[in-house]
C-alpha cells in the first residue's frame, strides 16, 4: 500500500468519526436554545476545550512554529497576555452575560444603546469573522496541498463541505463535542511530529539545545520598547490581553461558548482554563519551530521553502513515517474544521437572533432561516479563502483583521461596564472612529498588529465618555 493511499484512508476515518460524533451528541428540533446554546447546559471543560479548538486553526499549526523559526519564542509573550486577558474578561463581561438570558452577546449593546446599535455590533462581527476565517480557511487548503496533494478549490469544497455538514445537523452541541475531539487530534498529532522531529536530531537533545541557545533561538524575553515589535514583553502582553478581552469578550463565536455553560461560575472557570491550555499549546508549537530550524540548519530541503508556513508541512510529509503522517494530517483538518464549524455557528446565530425576529416568526421559522444563515456563512468563507491568495502571511492577515475590528467592538463594551449612556448614533460613531483609527495605524505602517485593538478600544471610549459628558451637560 502506498503511503499516500493510507493518508487518504487515515484521513477518510478521521471524516468519518467526525460525522458519527456529529448525528451521535447533536440534537435536532428541539428549539433555538438547544440549536444554538446546547440547551445552556454544557460542562465547563467542554466549553473551554471548544474555545481552544475554536481559536487554534491552522494559522496556529503552521504559523506559529514558522515564526519560531525564523525567529525565537518571544511569541509566548502574546501567549501570556492571551492568559491575562481571559481574567480581565472573567472579572468584566461574563457577569453582564448571565444578568438575564442573552443568547448573543450583542443583546446587552441593544439593551443600552439600542437595537440599531445592536445589529451594528452583530454586523461588524459578522464580517470580521467572515474575513478572518476566511484567511484560516485558505491556509489550510495551502497546507493540504502540501500534504496530500490536493488542488486549492477540492481542499476548500471539501473541508467546508464536512464541516457544514455535523454543524447545521447537530447545531452548537455537536460542534462543542467535535471541538473537544479535534483537540485531542491536533495536539495530539502535533506532539508526534515533535518525538519524531525529536529523535531525527543526530547530535542529540542535549546539543541541540545547546547549539538553539547559542543562536539566540531559546530566548523567551524581550523587555525592550519598539512599537514596531509584535513580539516584546510590552506589546505581546498588553496587546495581546486588550486583543483577547475583544475576541473571547465581545465576539459571539466564543461568547456563544460561554453562554452554553450552565451559570456564571462555570463560564468563568471555562475562559480561565481555556487561556492556560492555549499557554502551553503556543508553547508546543513553538518548541517544534525550533527543532525544525536544527534539523533543516543540519538537513537542508532538497527544494528551497517558499515561504515557511510551509517548513511544517513538508516536514510531515518528507519525514514522518507512512500512517503517521496521515495522522497528522487529520490533526491539519481538526485544527481547521474546529475554527469553521464555530465560525458558522457565530454566524448563523448573530443573524438569526441579532436581525432575524424570533420571537415572533416562531421557532421553526427561525431554525430554517439559521440552516440558510450556516450554509451562507459557508459559501462566504470560500470566496474570502479565494481572495486571500494574495494578502500575504496568513498568520498575520487574520489576525490583523481581528485587531482592526474588534478594538472598536471592544470600546463599546467597555462603555457599557463604565456606564455610560449615549444615543445609537453616538455610539456607532465612536466605534467606527476606533476601527478607523486602527486601519489609518495599520497602513501607515510602523506599528505592530498587537498595538491596533488596544488603540481602536481607547479611541472608541474616549470618544464615547466625551460625547456621553457633552450630552449631560446639554440636558
Amino acid at each position: 500500500m502506498s503511503a499516500a493511499l493510507l493518508n487518504w484512508i487515515v484521513v477518510g476515518g478521521y471524516f468519518a468519526l467526525t460525522i458519527w460524533l456529529g448525528e451521535r451528541v447533536g440534537r435536532r428540533g428541539a428549539g433555538v436554545d438547544e440549536y444554538f446554546l446546547a440547551g445552556r447546559g454544557m460542562p465547563w471543560w467542554a466549553a473551554a476545550f471548544s474555545i481552544v479548538g475554536t481559536e487554534t486553526s491552522t494559522l496556529t499549526f503552521v504559523g506559529v512554529p514558522a515564526i519560531a523559526y525564523a525567529g525565537n519564542l518571544t511569541f509566548l509573550q502574546v501567549a501570556l497576555g492571551y492568559v491575562v486577558g481571559r481574567f480581565v474578561v472573567a472579572a468584566l463581561l461574563v457577569p453582564r452575560y448571565f444578568d438575564g438570558r442573552v443568547r448573543t452577546a450583542y443583546e446587552i449593546i441593544g439593551a443600552r444603546f439600542g437595537d440599531g446599535a445592536r445589529r451594528v455590533t452583530s454586523g461588524v462581527f459578522l464580517v470580521s469573522r467572515l474575513l478572518a476565517d476566511g484567511v484560516r480557511l485558505f491556509a489550510t487548503a495551502l497546507v493540504l496541498q502540501t500534504m496530500l496533494p490536493l488542488p486549492l478549490s477540492a481542499a476548500v469544497v471539501g473541508i467546508l463541505a464536512i464541516t457544514l455538514l455535523y454543524t447545521v445537523r447537530g447545531g452548537l452541541r455537536a460542534v462543542i463535542w467535535n471541538d473537544a475531539v479535534q483537540l485531542a487530534v491536533y495536539v495530539g498529532g502535533a506532539i508526534l511530529a515533535l518525538a519524531v522531529l525529536t529523535q531525527r536530531l543526530p547530535q542529540g537533545l542535549t546539543a541541540t539545545l545547546a547549539e538553539l541557545g547559542a543562536s539566540d533561538k531559546l530566548r523567551l524575553l524581550d523587555l525592550g520598547w519598539d512599537w514596531g515589535n509584535p513580539y516584546t514583553f510590552w506589546s505581546g502582553v498588553i496587546g495581546g490581553a486588550v486583543l483577547t478581552m475583544a475576541t473571547h469578550g465581545t465576539d459571539q463565536m466564543f461568547v456563544q461558548r460561554l453562554l452554553a455553560c450552565a451559570d456564571r461560575q462555570a463560564a468563568r472557570r471555562a475562559v480561565i482554563v481555556s487561556g492556560v491550555l492555549v499557554f502551553a499549546q503556543m508553547a508546543l508549537f513553538l518548541v517544534i519551530g525550533t527543532y525544525l530550524f536544527a534539523f533543516y540548519e543540519l538537513n537542508p530541503p532538497a527544494l528551497a521553502f517558499a515561504s515557511n508556513d510551509q517548513i511544517f508541512p513538508r516536514f510531515i510529509v518528507d519525514e514522518l513515517p507512512m500512517g503517521l503522517a496521515g495522522l497528522v494530517i487529520a490533526a491539519v483538518f481538526a485544527a481547521a474544521m474546529s475554527t469553521l464549524s464555530s465560525s458558522m455557528s457565530s454566524v448563523a446565530s448573530a443573524v438569526t437572533l441579532d436581525f432575524g425576529k424570533p420571537g415572533q416568526q416562531g421557532e421553526t421559522a427561525s431554525l430554517r432561516l439559521s440552516y440558510i444563515a450556516t450554509a451562507a456563512a459557508a459559501v462566504s468563507l470560500a470566496i474570502v479563502a479565494w481572495l486571500a491568495q494574495s494578502w500575504g502571511s496568513v498568520l498575520e492577515a487574520g489576525l490583523t483583521i481581528t485587531s482592526v475590528t474588534f478594538g472598536g467592538v471592544l470600546g463599546v463594551f467597555l462603555l457599557v461596564a463604565l456606564g455610560v449612556r449615549l444615543p445609537g448614533a453616538a455610539m456607532t460613531t465612536a466605534m467606527v472612529a476606533g476601527q478607523l483609527t486602527a486601519l489609518a495605524l495599520q497602513q501607515a505602517g510602523g506599528l505592530a498588529w498587537t498595538w491596533l485593538t488596544p488603540a481602536g478600544a481607547a479611541v472608541t471610549v474616549l470618544l464615547g465618555v466625551l460625547i456621553g459628558g457633552v450630552a449631560r451637560r446639554s440636558g
